[in-house]
């Protein structure tokens, strides 16, 4: 898999990955998600921006089209009954969990600030002072096999 086609994700592609790992952090019991329960966490209307009204079908749409590309994978839980998803993010991508976290918080919310994304990840991975998120971000931007963040200028 070309590595590059990996990292270039639409709007609802996004948000559908930030949203599994978003939940397998936070509510672990709950995951893998099924089609029901990522539709759900996609049209949260806290913690996301812009808030959106995914359907059942885009969700499936979506969650195809990331599986082909291995950054979603099939799982059918302790049940054994109905299809669940689980991210691949972090093996696909190479990135440390709190990368993984700083990404996720991207996904989720758009553009911010380190400062913003530092009183927003620490549910998800341990990070240290403004300076650590930065450098975690800029490792993220320079990566060899393409950078998955970009810094926006000031506005």
């Amino acid at each position: 898999m070309d590595s590059d086609n990996a990292l270039i994700l639409t709007q609802a592609e996004a948000r559908v990955l930030g949203c599994l790992v978003e939940k397998a952090a936070l509510t672990p019991e709950t995951y893998p998600l099924t089609l029901n329960a990522a539709v759900v966490a996609c049209n949260q209307k806290t913690s996301r921006e812009p808030v959106m009204n995914v359907t059942e079908s885009e969700a499936q749409m979506v969650l195809d089209e990331l599986r082909s590309r291995t950054l979603v994978i099939d799982s059918y839980g302790a049940s054994g009954r109905v299809m669940r998803y689980a991210h691949n993010v972090d093996r696909v991508l190479k990135i440390s969990p709190p990368q993984l976290a700083l990404l996720t918080a991207l996904m989720l919310r758009g553009p911010q600030t380190p400062g913003e994304l530092r009183s927003r990840v620490p549910r998800m991975a341990a990070l240290g002072d403004q300076g650590e998120i930065e450098t975690a971000l800029r490792a993220l931007a320079v990566r060899e096999s393409g950078a998955v963040v970009v810094r926006l200028p000031r506005e």
